[in-house]
């Protein structure tokens, strides 16, 4: 049977695979100390991270709580049924309405807004992501550096940084320059790399309980696409053309393997999508159009629900809180639709409800990221700012490189007119984009406002002393 894989940009290779490989132990290389010679997981690490402030301060990213925290969940729940060592990840949300994803050193991994609209369900998003972590957990950029002459490190991060810009730029001419890059850097995996990337993924989706169908019905509606972009279809299409035989491939390699038990689908994705589909239409009546039609024809969880996050954007008050509420009816625990009904009650000023219903949720789910970012915000604007920072605070005990964190909170001290708490909170912020001159201009803000307190005065100046010390290092001074 044959089998059809992804690449980071999604490129599509057939591999023969037998029913019998499922039963099998996943055969890993012998990577030895020639991959780690080549590039180690440290540097694999240093790389990730400078290829993550290139996305932070080049990209535009999507700030939506529930969407990350279903991202990450989903990505961490396929991660148990990988062999990536290292089990610490970057999520990233792209904000781009085209099908794209990429896997990058030091355990990043980035979604396109674009990847859950074209995928239909759970299933085939998440033959994706399994595909992703295959390139990280068969360390494929290590093995690549090791198969080029020039194994520097510091080629490394120019690569990786090329690569970013490439793969965030909304430059039209990155459609040819980017490939081009990618070729020419060799991160662009080789066939075999992707096919081994694709046998790995694909064991590790049917492992996780999905459809083995799925990933082939992702390729079809990869191929759909093509057929509707005329003469400009997706980037990835472009370098990497998909035929209708490996689609087929991808079908047969499904074949002789139980859908028994299997799913595809979950509801949490389908309001995923929903959200997105709402996000991305800029005209708010066009979406209650778009989403009456679609109750109309099936009136659907996930439709009533987008519905409902239309009305809110036209405010319409009573018609989309009884939508909402008639989903919670059916589903009264769901931890999405209450926290969209939390963030609704909130859109329209009913703050004390709001709040209400965040703490009962938090009670059964504490420190849920969602809930706490949206009771946070509803606590900013009710003047509670000691306890809204407090809870991003909290949060940032866990996420600590989240520069979305960083941000709020650096917003709430502006509000609340802690003037030193906001430019410290800003330095951070700019120090996870890697923009460093810009976080020592905060600092020095903050020092000059804290000349008589001493303890606070010296944190900021250990601070600044450990910029400078990193940006000399960082030029060879």
């Amino acid at each position: 049977m044959k089998l059809i894989c992804i690449n980071t940009y999604f490129c599509i290779f057939a591999l023969l695979l037998s029913n019998s490989t499922l039963s099998q132990e996943i055969d890993l290389p012998k990577l030895g100390d020639r991959v780690s010679g080549a590039v180690s997981a440290s540097q694999e690490k240093a790389i990730g991270e400078m290829f993550l402030k290139q996305i932070y301060s080049q990209a535009p990213l999507i700030s939506d709580p529930l969407l990350f925290e279903y991202t990450e969940h989903l990505i961490y729940r396929l991660s148990e049924y990988s062999q990536v060592s290292d089990r610490y990840f970057n999520i990233l949300l792209i904000d781009d309405n085209s099908l794209n994803a990429f896997a990058a050193p030091g355990g990043i991994i980035g979604v396109n807004g674009g990847l859950f609209l074209h995928a239909d369900n759970e299933g085939q998003f998440s033959s994706v992501l399994a595909h992703e972590l295959a390139h990280l957990s068969q360390r494929h950029f290590a093995r690549n550096v090791l198969k080029s002459q020039d194994s520097n490190l510091a080629s490394a991060l120019v690569m990786v940084s090329s690569i970013a810009i490439a793969l965030i730029s909304n430059n039209p001419n990155a459609i040819a320059v980017g490939p081009a890059i990618l070729q020419q850097q060799n991160l662009r995996y080789s066939r075999l790399f992707e096919r081994e990337a694709d046998r790995v993924g694909f064991i590790n989706l049917i492992n996780a309980g999905y459809n083995p169908k799925s990933m082939g019905e992702m390729f079809e509606n990869m191929n759909n696409i093509r057929r509707l972009s005329g003469d400009l279809p997706p980037e990835f299409l472009l370098t990497h053309p998909l035929s209708s035989s490996r689609i087929s491939d991808a079908f047969n390699a499904a074949e002789g393997i139980s859908e028994e038990g299997t799913k595809k689908d979950s509801l949490e994705f389908s309001l995923m999508k929903a959200r997105l589909e709402i996000y991305y239409e800029s005209i708010p009546s066009n979406a209650i159009r778009l989403y009456e039609s679609k109750v109309s024809e099936n009136p659907s969880d996930a439709n009533i629900y987008g519905l409902a996050l239309a009305h809110k954007n036209n405010n319409n008050y009573q018609d989309g809180i009884k939508l909402l509420n008639s989903l919670i009816d059916k589903y009264p625990k769901n931890l999405v639709i209450n926290t969209t009904k939390v963030d609704y009650l909130a859109h329209f000023e009913n703050y004390e409800e709001a709040l209400s219903l965040a703490d009962k949720f938090l009670e059964i789910s504490p420190k849920n990221y969602p809930l706490s970012i949206s009771k946070s915000k509803i606590l900013l604007l009710m003047k509670k700012y000691f306890e809204s920072e407090e809870i991003i605070r909290d949060q940032l005990l866990r996420k600590n490189d989240d520069p979305e964190l960083w941000l709020l909170l650096s917003e709430i001290q502006k509000t609340s007119q802690n003037i030193v708490g906001y430019h410290q909170s800003r330095a951070e912020y700019y120090l996870l984009l890697g923009q460093y001159e810009m976080a020592l201009n905060q600092l020095e803000f903050a020092l000059q406002l804290t000349q008589n307190n001493f303890q606070v005065s010296d944190r900021i100046m250990t601070k600044i002393v450990e910029i400078k010390k990193y940006l000399q290092n960082s030029r060879g001074l």
